[in-house]
């Protein structure tokens, strides 16, 4: 979506799209914050309209502080400056008067994330009694406040699945552990990247928990290619992987963050992190005293965005603080050059002296290499090896360090010793040529910098150019031109699109939002049948499948999945798009038919229990009572890109798809194989962007595979 702002004399456009809830990385970086305050006093409860909840708090050295929790739209929890608190609400709800009763003049305990879930637990003491308030950031959002044996006293909202409750008396349901990154083991991360049948970056973001942005920063850190096939990844890209999360979670832990405010040309912000991003390095950015700080500016920008907040008569616009900041931006855009140079010699210098000392890096290697063939473990390899710098031999005096978790060797080359980390699996010219590799990455990065810093110097003249010129009779009221409509962005056109997702628990299966906005899933396999029946529908929901042998099971969701279940009026228009995407991703479409007849049903008539003397297979199962026919539903499937309000890989009935789309094609059964038509998909959508490198990003052939039906198929011209 487009924000425009109009100023004196200028247009400001935002080009990327403002994150709109914590990241799982965000709530590890702040719960590390948060905990310098344990200790403090509790003095008030609010809860405002939109489900803000503010906690006040005394603390001993740091004096007032407020806590700010929205759990709707954006999710967000930080402490606020005075100035950016909300005026207390006159009469508050039951909620709050609740949480004052259990926690007001009691001690804050301190807080925690679960696993590496979006929730956070806030802990408190009042007397003997012990309160928890659970922070779920993730869905719809919602607060529960527990006592101290984990029963729910209160909730904003009840949530009754089959995987866990929230309601007030039960035990509170934590959602199912997922992969932990901050704990993992080296073995149990190569375990979860061998599940994957992804690209790297996708298999970062899904199977280990990190969300697009870091999946991307952390190949970026790693220096390997994110849309690499998981198959095609070897040891040394797992290694660095791996040591690159390793680094990551060690400063998480540590508390050792460099907050950052990052903007786009606009001068709004369009992210708040923990750390520096390599992924952002085109942007301009603001380092700011605290993780809190940053998300408290952040999101008082996002909550207020489209407001009517233009001054009534002419104003001169803020050239100074644009000024300021751009020179701000200079400056680190010249640190940056610079330290990218610094470091790109350096790399160089140690590839040289790989090469320059062959012999003697061939033998450390060799040595390590052979040692580990004799399954030596490797703390004999490395007292072997002390015995033997102490006996004199030289190759052995110039290791510095054995690494055996991540199987690397630093030896100190040269006149005046240099260190430099080897891969032992890696032979010498493999281990320079990563050296140099290393160093044209960081000359490229420097390239870049410098381009960016010639932008930033034409802006900054410009800025200066505008202050002199300005008056106030530009800005008259009678002068101005009528504000014109936004039109939307065709962004098929830009250089740059942002990318923006948002991963659901609903992407593993196939999947499309009808014109309405309901949901309709689909099983891949016999294992997703099952668990589409079993765990996802509920009352309310609606079961389609075609007559045709081998159809999987579509389900058209009354609710989100963690709503209550409830009888939801659902329009013919919607049901008839659940029926073709059943149809369309069916036997009928591999058997090369254009129609089939398609069925639906309440979900409390599909059972796994067969008819006496009848046996249902895996994904199979008895349907009784009267059904809904939809006779001779014609197939029809089109795969577009999604770029509002998310960034993704879209498709289903071709009516749902291109109310959604920047842009699609339409299928339809034809020649050509599954994996050779999303091919084809692929390389039209390259054509069809300006930013190819959005398209490979976000809509990779094996993306849109994924929406491909089974069978042959060809494009609708």
């Amino acid at each position: 979506m487009l924000n425009r702002r109009a100023f004196a004399t200028a247009d400001f456009v935002v080009v990327m799209q403002p994150k709109r809830a914590l990241t799982s990385v965000d709530i590890a970086a702040l719960v590390t914050e948060l905990r310098r305050y344990t200790g403090a006093t509790v003095d008030k409860i609010y809860l405002y309209p939109e489900d803000l909840l503010r906690i006040k708090l005394r603390d001993y050295d740091a004096g007032r502080l407020d806590l700010l929790a929205a759990i709707r739209d954006p999710k967000r929890v930080h402490l606020a400056a005075r100035e950016r608190v909300p005026d207390a609400p006159e009469r508050p709800p039951n909620f709050a008067m609740m949480l004052r009763n259990r926690i007001t003049g009691g001690t804050f305990l301190g807080v925690e994330q679960f696993e590496f879930d979006r929730i956070m637990t806030l802990r408190f003491e009042r007397g003997e009694t012990t309160t928890s308030i659970v922070l779920e950031l993730f869905g719809d959002g919602n607060i529960a406040v527990l006592d101290e044996t984990g029963q729910v006293v209160s909730s904003l909202d009840t949530v009754r699945l089959k995987s866990r409750t929230v309601a007030p008396g039960s035990t509170y349901g934590y959602p199912a552990s997922r992969f932990d990154p901050l704990s993992a083991t080296r073995e149990q991360f190569g375990a979860a990247m061998e599940e994957s049948d992804t690209d790297l970056v996708r298999t970062i973001a899904t199977q280990l928990n990190f969300g697009g942005l870091w999946g991307e920063e952390l190949c970026r850190r790693a220096g390997v290619e994110p849309a690499m096939d998981i198959n095609e990844a070897t040891a040394t890209t797992y290694d660095e992987l791996w040591r690159a999360i390793e680094q990551l979670r060690g400063r998480l832990k540590e508390g050792d963050l460099d907050p950052r405010l990052y903007y786009e040309e606009s001068e709004r912000p369009v992210d708040a992190t923990p750390l520096a991003l390599e992924e952002y390095a085109e942007l301009e950015s603001e380092q700011v005293a605290s993780f809190n700080d940053a998300l408290d500016r952040f999101f008082e920008e996002v909550a207020t965005e489209g407001a009517d907040t233009a001054p009534a008569g002419p104003q001169k616009p803020e050239f100074e603080a644009l000024i300021s900041r751009k020179e701000r931006i200079l400056d680190q855009q010249e640190s940056a050059i610079e330290r990218f140079e610094r470091e790109a010699d350096a790399e160089r210098e140690k590839a040289e002296l790989v090469y320059a000392e062959y012999e003697t890096v061939e033998d450390v290697l060799s040595t390590i290499r052979e040692a580990r063939e004799q399954e030596l473990p490797w703390t004999e390899i490395t007292a072997r090896i002390e015995t033997a710098a102490e006996e004199g031999l030289e190759a052995a005096q110039a290791i510095e360090e054995i690494d055996g978790t991540t199987g690397r060797v630093t030896v100190a080359l040269g006149d005046e010793p240099t260190e430099v980390e080897l891969l032992v699996a890696e032979g010498v010219e493999r281990n320079a040529d990563r050296l140099y590799n290393a160093a044209k990455e960081l000359a490229s990065k420097k390239a870049g910098a410098q381009s960016a810093l010639e932008e930033t110097a034409t802006e900054l003249e410009e800025l200066a150019t505008r202050r002199r010129e300005w008056s106030p009779e530009e800005a008259s009221e009678d002068e101005q031109p009528e504000e014109e409509p936004v039109e939307a962005v065709d962004w098929t056109t830009r250089s740059s699109v942002p990318i923006r997702q948002d991963d659901q628990w609903y992407e593993r299966f196939r999947w499309v939002r009808t014109g309405s906005g309901f949901l309709v899933i689909g099983g891949r396999n016999a294992d997703q049948n099952e668990e589409l029946v079993k765990k996802y529908m509920e009352t309310g929901d609606r079961f389609f499948h075609t007559q045709a042998h081998g159809a999987p099971v579509t389900v058209l969701k009354a609710t989100g999945p963690s709503e209550p279940s409830t009888d939801v009026e659902i329009p013919p228009s919607d049901r008839e798009a659940a029926a073709q995407f059943a149809v369309s991703y069916s036997s009928v479409w591999s058997d090369g038919r254009f129609t089939g007849d398609v069925y639906e049903v309440g979900p409390d008539q599909v059972s796994k229990t067969p008819e006496s003397g009848e046996f249902l297979q895996k994904g199979g199962f008895a349907v009784r009572g009267d059904r809904e026919y939809y006779d001779d539903t014609p197939v029809g499937v089109a795969v577009g890109i999604q770029v509002e309000p998310y960034t993704r890989v879209i498709g289903g009935p071709p009516a749902a798809v291109a109310a959604r789309a920047e842009t699609h094609l339409r299928l339809e059964p034809g020649q050509y194989a599954q994996n050779d038509i999303a091919m084809m998909l692929y390389r039209r959508f390259r054509e069809a962007f300006t930013d190819q490198q959005f398209v490979r990003k976000v809509a990779s052939a094996d993306r849109i595979q994924e929406f491909c039906p089974p069978g042959g198929s060809r494009i609708v011209e």
